[in-house]
């Protein structure tokens, strides 16, 4: 038997981990890059099963990346920080948003920090001051969350000599560095710096013929993680480089923000590529010349 073949579902884990404790050689196929013929009237999963072993046979699976058992649950570790970060921001934009709505004001994240009971009382009605404080606790124990989960992932794993390097990189830290690690894993397995920035979801996805859109293609197919980090990275480094700045203001006056976020996003995807493949150090006048 040349092996078994495992579509890469969401819950594809115990089933491959059970199949290798037991000697198989497993292939995780891409379900996103795995295309039938669309005539096709009829299909089940027995079928699936059959054009699967099919395109094993003929040597053409698009294979996605068994991650190591052993760094998985620190991996998941970080993407469930991730979802909290998202929580945690959607409960600060909702407050926020209470306070414009009722006091014509506006208030950043920081100074929402420093609210207490009383500015609560004073700032609204009882049941809108109700509500203001279940925010600001929800926040509160959000951001707690998340700092317990970074200490446990720092008490676990270090960053590898080849991605340490992507804290040169302006905007990524320890934290979105170790979530890059665990979210790339082997950097070899990319043959090229377009394949890892498409798996990083930085490319825009779209049909053209004759210079003209026909429609988009899977804008899922990717590491929404990586995307998420990426992201990151380039609002913090618009902050803090003159030089990311000045691109994303030309992009933005050309488009909007999101496109422009994107754009650097992309750029410091590229980079840090060539950062863990090369193990050379961040170099900004190479990357804005």
């Amino acid at each position: 038997m040349d092996g078994v073949v495992v579509e890469s579902t969401y819950n594809w884990y115990w089933l491959v981990d059970g199949l290798q404790k037991h000697g198989y050689q497993v292939h995780l196929a891409n379900p996103s890059a795995v295309k039938q013929y669309e005539g096709l009237k009829y299909t089940d999963d027995r079928w699936d099963s059959f054009w699967l072993a099919h395109m094993k046979r003929l040597n053409i699976l698009p294979e996605g990346y068994i991650y190591p058992k052993k760094q998985r649950s620190v991996r998941d570790l970080l993407r469930r920080r991730v979802l909290f970060v998202h929580q945690r921001t959607s409960q600060i934009l909702s407050l926020q948003s209470m306070i414009t709505r009722n006091l014509g004001t506006r208030i950043s994240a920081g100074a929402m920090k420093k609210l207490t009971d009383e500015d609560i009382d004073r700032m609204f009605e009882a049941n809108q001051a109700f509500m203001a404080r279940n925010h600001l606790s929800t926040i509160d124990f959000l951001h707690k969350t998340i700092l317990n989960i970074e200490k446990q992932v720092l008490a676990q794993v270090r960053l590898k000599k080849e991605f340490s390097l992507l804290q040169t990189i302006p905007g990524i830290g320890k934290i979105l560095a170790l979530t890059i690690m665990l979210e790339v894993g082997d950097i070899s397995r990319f043959k090229k710096v377009g394949h890892f920035s498409s798996y990083c979801r930085c490319v825009k996805s779209e049909k053209t013929s004759n210079k003209k859109k026909k429609g988009e293609n899977n804008k899922k197919n990717g590491n929404k993680f990586l995307s998420w980090a990426y992201v990151e990275a380039a609002n913090f480094a618009r902050r803090y480089s003159q030089k990311a700045r000045r691109f994303f203001q030309r992009k933005k006056a050309k488009r909007n923000g999101i496109v422009a976020t994107k754009a650097l996003s992309n750029k410091l995807c590229r980079a840090s590529y060539y950062i863990m493949r090369d193990q050379t150090q961040y170099d900004e006048d190479r990357l804005f010349c």
